[in-house]
């Protein structure tokens, strides 16, 4: 930041006894801020290259004494502000120098910090540590882009336009090459701290207002039943990947997710209402109970592993994920392997391809709205009316050739 202090003459106001006023001009980074100093001066006793007034005498003296005065005390104003560490323009300059309140403008980061310390205090309570850390995430992103984009470390919210915000998404898709789904959750948080912002007052209008934050249609992936059964019947010559595959095998017939696989002890198995076994674990995500009836499938890995002190193995979820796409090669499966997988797995082959609900599909998956789990898995409910409607085919020929 260049600041510039600069003494000027008023020739225009020149009074009776032919003096004029000096005028103090100061200009940060091209923005200028002129006020009156208070001092007069005869247009012939100034050196406008020296910035002071001449020949000495008392009088020439006094003024340049108050000039010097005002310079250093701007120069200090300045200082005081960059010491700070915070944005400001060259009418702050001025108020500080002046002695006033400097304007509190809230600035972006300002607001992250704000909505993170509030959320960290419900952890455990309402939320996760892992959505409050997506929102940690989402401040770098913003904070690199502030940086990339204007050179600054923060940036004040009433500045903010909706061009800021396409200018954000353009930089989440070319520079950091993030994938729509990705940029379509940063976008998405980002929108909860300015809705915040606006309606604490700290922002007049929002800027999401007429932006639309492009959802992108996901694929659901699973294993089919073809593949599922050719991981089940192999027989790995490493223990350690047979105890992945296993692991994996087994959340395909519960559907847990990798913190309640990892978590998963005997005593979540218990004895329902119908008599027959099932699992109990509470779900990180969704803070809720998790309840279903224990597959056989799922039952029999179980068996297996209940000599060790765990109800399962412990592997943490990176060397999992790991294992997974050697296991994959091994077995010839071409997807992808990851632990999320195996959740969509049991979600359509396991459930849906058996003619389970949509309603309980969506209950057991922990969905706020079934809506989303139609939204999923549409793709896997028109598989199985295709499948129906092609049994429904099949008999009205049977009875076509009957009657004929």
């Amino acid at each position: 930041m260049k600041l510039s202090i600069l003494f000027l003459l008023r020739r225009n106001s020149i009074n009776a006894k032919g003096i004029c006023p000096i005028e103090c001009r100061i200009t940060l980074d091209k923005q200028r801020k002129p006020f009156a100093t208070g001092l007069f001066i005869n247009p012939d006793n100034w050196n406008a290259s020296k910035q002071k007034a001449h020949p000495p005498n008392i009088d020439n003296t006094q003024i340049n004494t108050q000039l010097s005065l005002i310079k250093q005390e701007i120069n200090q104003a300045f200082l005081l502000l960059q010491i700070q560490n915070k944005d400001f323009d060259v009418d702050d300059i001025y108020r500080q120098y002046k002695g006033e309140n400097i304007k509190q403008d809230q600035t972006i980061m300002k607001m992250f910090s704000l909505h993170i310390a509030k959320q960290e205090k419900l952890i455990g309570i309402s939320i996760t540590a892992v959505s409050v850390a997506k929102f940690h995430q989402t401040r770098n992103h913003v904070k690199t882009f502030v940086k990339h984009k204007f050179n600054k470390s923060d940036f004040l919210l009433r500045e903010m336009t909706m061009a800021f915000i396409t200018e954000f998404e353009y930089y989440l898709k070319a520079e950091k090459k993030f994938k729509q789904n990705t940029i379509h959750k940063t976008l998405q948080r980002f929108k909860q701290i300015v809705k915040q912002a606006v309606g604490l007052d700290f922002l007049e209008k929002d800027p999401f207002l007429l932006h639309r934050n492009k959802k992108p249609t996901k694929q659901v992936i699973f294993l089919s039943t073809e593949e599922l059964a050719a991981l089940e019947h192999y027989n790995f010559a490493s223990k350690r990947l047979q105890q992945v595959a296993d692991l994996f095998i087994f959340c395909c017939y519960t559907g847990l997710a990798y913190k309640e696989m990892a978590n998963f002890e005997k005593t979540d198995v218990f004895t329902g209402f119908d008599g027959r076994k099932w699992i109990s674990v509470f779900r990180i995500k969704t803070q809720k109970i998790y309840e279903i009836p224990l597959l056989h499938k799922a039952e029999m890995i179980l068996g297996k592993y209940d000599s060790g002190e765990n109800a399962l193995p412990k592997i943490s979820n990176q060397r999992f994920n790991s294992f997974l796409k050697e296991i994959g090669a091994i077995v010839g499966i071409e997807k992808t392997l990851t632990h999320h997988l195996a959740r969509k797995t049991f979600a359509s082959t396991i459930l849906l391809y058996n003619d389970v609900p949509m309603e309980v599909v969506s209950e057991l998956l922990g969905h706020s709205e079934m809506q989303t789990t139609q939204n999923h898995y549409a793709k896997v409910v028109n598989r199985k009316v295709s499948e129906q409607m092609q049994k429904v085919q099949s008999v009205l020929n049977d009875r076509k050739f009957s009657k004929g």
